[in-house]
C-alpha cells in the first residue's frame, strides 16, 4: 500500500481494507519514513512498513513473512517504533504481571534479535540455527505473550521487560 494516492491515500485505505476484509495483511511501501506517517500506517493496521528503496529480496521476504501472520518492519522504521515506546517513559512504578509460561532462554535470545528488527533469516544466522527452527520460536513466543505478530511482541516485550 502506497501512503500517496489520489483519490484516497493509503491510510484510509488501510483502515477500509481492514474493516472489509480483517484478514487483509497489509504491507506500506513508500518514501515516507517520518514518524507521523509510520504510525499512521500502522494504526490503521499495515503489519510491515517498507520504504520504497528496499531490496528486492527484502521486499520477498516481507511479503512472504507477512504471508505467514509475522509482521515485517524495515529495521530503520522498527527503531523508530521502539524509540517511539520508549520516549519518555522513564522508570516505571508499575510491576509488570509475569508471563503465564516463561519464555526459554533461546525464546529470550531470539525475541532480543526480533526486537532489533532482525529477520527470522537474520536471526538464524546469528545463532546458527535453521530459518525453519526460528519460526517455530517464535510462533511459541506469540504465543507466550499472547500476541499475533512480531509488531506486537516487540510492544509487549518492553512492557514486560523482558529485553
Amino acid at each position: 500500500m502506497d501512503l500517496r494516492m489520489p483519490i484516497l491515500d493509503g491510510v484510509a485505505a488501510t483502515r477500509h481494507l481492514q474493516e472489509e476484509c480483517p484478514s487483509a495483511r497489509v504491507i506500506v511501501l513508500t518514501t515516507f519514513d517520518d514518524d507521523e506517517h509510520i504510525f499512521e500506517g500502522l494504526r490503521a493496521g499495515a503489519v510491515g512498513y517498507l520504504l520504497k528503496d528496499v531490496a528486492s529480496e527484502k521486499l520477498v521476504e516481507a511479503i512472504r513473512a507477512t504471508y505467514n501472520g509475522e509482521s515485517f518492519l524495515q529495521p530503520s522504521v522498527a527503531a523508530k517504533v521502539i524509540a517511539q515506546l520508549t520516549r519518555g517513559t522513564g522508570p516505571s512504578t508499575a510491576v509488570p504481571l509475569p508471563l503465564e509460561e516463561p519464555l526459554s532462554e533461546r525464546e529470550l535470545e531470539i525475541l532480543s534479535l526480533i526486537c532489533t528488527g532482525a529477520s527470522n533469516k537474520e536471526v538464524a544466522a546469528k545463532l546458527f540455527i535453521t530459518e525453519g527452527t526460528v519460526k517455530n520460536h517464535v510462533t511459541n513466543i506469540l504465543g507466550k505473550l499472547g500476541v499475533r505478530d512480531r509488531t506486537q511482541a516487540v510492544v509487549k516485550a518492553r512492557e514486560l521487560r523482558l529485553v
